[in-house]
């Protein structure tokens, strides 16, 4: 680790020799950091400023914390001269979405989930005070979700409220189908599975089937040839039906 002996183990940037940096978030995005796995927006900047490197890969995995934090990071990175890429290692909620936005290659994992929702805070006073609190906490939300709207997204601007509002939490397959992620890692592993477990079950399904005709063929009388084949024919009608929704 270049320059870095004295980093904390859930926070922490590993430079090497082919040209990129690694950074690891892996706790609360917050102003005050009060534990090893707190990370502010002052500590990353002071960590990439002056990197003199060509790619910068940060690793997510944070239940998120203060949007202010949240929205200097995703700035910090933004604005660095370096090809940035964001990997979400785990849950990437609230304020860690927003930092996740920050690449412009985002990977999420196969086992990995996005949370995003509007922010939240504590209030107190009179009416007016209050209305100014809830005033104020809808510009911040939607200040905030220009980070998503700056991705690129694939769905509206009335979807991503109503995602906002509900406090959504996103699977990676969204992720990539909404335009908040641009790949999957292991994707192509995952489709070979379920691929590989449509085949055994059409391959199932086929074997069912000769075996239901030749029940029928053993259990009905010998008819005449022309409703026997009529039996046949239908059977074979609905097994085919059948097999052709396994391809679907």
């Amino acid at each position: 680790m270049k320059g870095g002996e004295n980093l904390k183990i859930y926070y922490s940037l590993d430079t090497n020799t082919t040209n990129e940096a690694n950074i690891y978030i892996f706790g609360d995005i917050v102003s005050w950091e009060c534990i090893e796995s707190d990370v502010s927006s002052y500590t990353l900047a002071k960590l990439i400023q002056g990197l003199e490197v060509d790619h910068i890969n940060v690793h997510i995995n944070s239940y998120g914390g203060e949007v202010a934090e949240g929205l200097a990071i995703y700035n910090s990175l933004k604005n660095h001269k370096a090809k940035v890429k964001t990997i979400c290692d785990g849950f990437a909620c609230s304020a860690a979405s927003i930092v996740f936005m920050a690449g412009k290659e985002r990977v999420m994992n196969a086992a990995s989930l996005l949370m995003i929702h509007n922010a939240w805070t504590y209030a107190a006073g009179n009416a007016d005070e209050l209305r100014k609190v809830a005033d104020d906490m809808e510009k911040i939300s939607d200040t905030a979700a220009n980070a998503y709207r700056e991705a690129g997204l694939a769905i509206s601007d009335e979807k991503l409220t109503a995602l906002l509002d509900a406090e959504t939490w996103i699977t990676p397959q969204e992720a990539l189908e909404w335009g908040l992620a641009t790949t999957i890692k292991n994707a192509q592993t995952a489709d070979k599975a379920a691929a590989s477990a449509q085949k055994a079950a059409y391959n199932l399904l086929l074997a069912g089937k000769t075996a239901i005709a030749q029940a029928i063929d053993e259990l009905n009388p010998p008819p005449g040839e022309t409703q026997k084949a009529q039996t046949r024919s239908k059977t074979g009608a609905v097994l085919n039906a059948l097999s052709k929704i396994t391809h679907k």
